[in-house]
């Protein structure tokens, strides 16, 4: 009786089992369908990625590079790779090494000779947050994305400069907006520092090779009677042991090391002779004194005036300006002395037309005012790199830095671009300028003139500006920078590589042992912008 009451019962069970494992397969469906939907809104309307083409944005974001470090010095730098340049289409990232063209260290000056084989990485691949803008205004220095003017079907990424019913003018590299200088946010400026020197690489082989079309020398030198000495021990220290009223003076010479052109690493360098001089400086250090006595500072020329900028060792920070030969005091301000156990760091700029000195965690600013004309005209004299001191002290760690400078003419068709000094570019309702942080090497708001097309029933955009129907959205994250590949023999490459040309499999092979799928990490960033104008 038992065993026929089981089996009387089991076809009862039997539709339930059947009607609960369909409502498992239709949930499941249901799920995947919303999570689908949920995917595609959020990428349509909240973030979506992207990936970096080109290098107009470097060295902010990068397109395809080459991934460099000098031989000479050990200083990381990257150097774009231009697809057309092999007779490849543009946005293609080749899966084999390709010849390395000339370039130059932006420390040491070493120059690579081209030819040499290098793996091609892959561009920076982003989050833009898209639609912000239609919420938020946008805001000058924002990384943005939006449909290119000239051709909407693509998508541009640049900075923006201008805003609607601003007045645009580049003067010397500058941004002005209204006649008044425009300055950068700080994390914005920290992201365009360029390096000029870094006396902490230093080469190896000093008497081969070529620096800037010589052997290499110490590009910093003693001024006259000037004690300082090279460390021994380290070779990137400078020590001065002289009485602490005795001043002595180092001068970083333009005529062996890199100059103050505003060349980028990451350009062709046969270009680098056309570049206009930067004189938006900035040097830092370390400085350790044996004693609290004494001082040591650093002393920067524009357009034939000095300003220095020093810390006395027994607590006192002075900005001073020397012009004609008389020297002011702009600004001072007592401090605690100097620790003689630890490192201290120095740091001082000269950009936007203000000056900002820091010693440890004090910082002092000094407007020099926002016209065009508030500290002299471009033309008159050239930068120059002091860095002085007197007593018993170390510095160390030390390094020059120059701005970002946006160029006016363009070196492939010798155009002079819109927006230049005596020419300001008036933007009317709705519409915005951008520029490349790359400058000589980007195609933006400065440079369209060809008939653009409309889009979507739009009229088409007045020429050099954005208008704000064709905003994307913000640049936010650089969630996989070009990573890097597993370490595979070299000779299982070499002998994929020489299969492929006629052997599909052999060549999906070798695009597979050729993935850069190592995370990159220590490059993830966020992408910095914002208003900053009021400091």
């Amino acid at each position: 009786m038992p065993a026929r009451k089981s089996e009387q019962s089991n076809p009862k069970k039997a539709p339930h089992k059947t009607k609960d494992r369909a409502a498992e397969i239709a949930n499941t469906f249901e799920w995947l369908i919303t999570a689908f939907i949920l995917a595609f809104v959020f990428r349509a309307f909240v973030m979506e990625a992207f990936r970096i083409p080109t290098g107009s944005m470097a060295d902010t974001l990068r397109g395809a590079h080459f991934r460099l470090r000098c031989p000479q010095c050990g200083y990381r730098y990257e150097h774009g790779f231009v697809p057309r340049d092999y007779g490849m289409r543009q946005d293609t990232i080749p899966l084999g090494g390709k010849g390395l063209p000339e370039t130059r260290c932006p420390s040491c000056g070493h120059k690579l000779l081209n030819g040499r084989e290098m793996p091609v990485a892959n561009g920076d691949r982003i989050l833009v947050l898209k639609c912000i803008y239609q919420f938020f205004e946008p805001e000058r220095w924002d990384v943005i994305v939006f449909k290119n003017p000239l051709n909407p079907s693509e998508n541009y990424i640049k900075r923006l400069i201008g805003l609607p019913g601003d007045e645009v003018e580049i003067i010397d590299g500058d941004i002005y907006i209204d006649g008044q200088i425009s300055r950068k946010p700080p994390k914005v400026q920290n992201e365009h520092w360029m390096p000029v020197y870094d006396n902490d690489y230093q080469p190896v082989r000093p008497k081969e090779g070529q620096f800037n079309g010589h052997p290499w020398e110490q590009p910093l030198r003693n001024v006259d009677d000037s004690t300082w000495r090279i460390d021994e021990e380290n070779p990137t220290r400078f020590c001065l042991d002289s009485p602490a009223d005795e001043i002595n003076t180092l001068v970083y010479d333009t005529s062996i090391g890199n100059n103050f052109g505003a060349t980028y690493a990451y350009d062709e360098v046969r270009n680098y002779r056309f570049m206009p001089t930067c004189s938006d400086l900035m040097v830092r250090f370390y400085t350790q004194p044996a004693e609290v006595q004494g001082h040591v500072g650093i002393a920067l020329n524009k357009y034939g005036t000095t300003y220095k900028a020093w810390v006395d060792l027994n607590g006192e920070m002075v900005i001073a300006k020397v012009s004609e030969g008389q020297e002011e005091t702009l600004h001072r301000e007592s401090i605690e002395p100097a620790a003689t156990d630890k490192s201290t760091l120095v740091k001082f700029a000269n950009v936007d037309h203000q000056l900002t000195f820091k010693v440890g965690d004090k910082e002092l600013r000094y407007d020099l005012g926002r016209s065009p004309d508030s500290i002299g005209r471009p033309g008159t004299g050239s930068p120059q790199v002091q860095i002085f001191g007197a007593g018993e002290l170390t510095v160390s760690h030390l390094a020059i830095f120059r701005d970002i400078h946006y160029t006016r003419q363009n070196l492939q068709g010798g155009r002079t671009g819109r927006a230049t000094e005596g020419k300001p570019f008036l933007l009317e309702e709705d519409e915005f300028f951008v520029l490349g942080d790359n400058s000589p090497n980007s195609e933006d708001g400065r440079w369209w003139t060809d008939p653009p097309k409309a889009s979507k029933g739009h009229q088409p955009p007045r020429d050099g500006v954005v208008p704000r129907d064709y905003l994307v959205g913000k640049a936010l994250f650089v969630y996989w920078p070009s990573g890097y590949g597993f370490p595979w023999p070299q000779g299982l490459k070499e002998f994929l590589l020489s299969k492929s040309d006629r052997n599909l499999p052999m060549r999906v092979l070798y695009g597979i042992v050729s993935l850069r799928w190592i995370p990159n990490i220590g490059q993830m960033r966020f992408i910095y912008g914002g208003s900053s104008d009021s400091s």
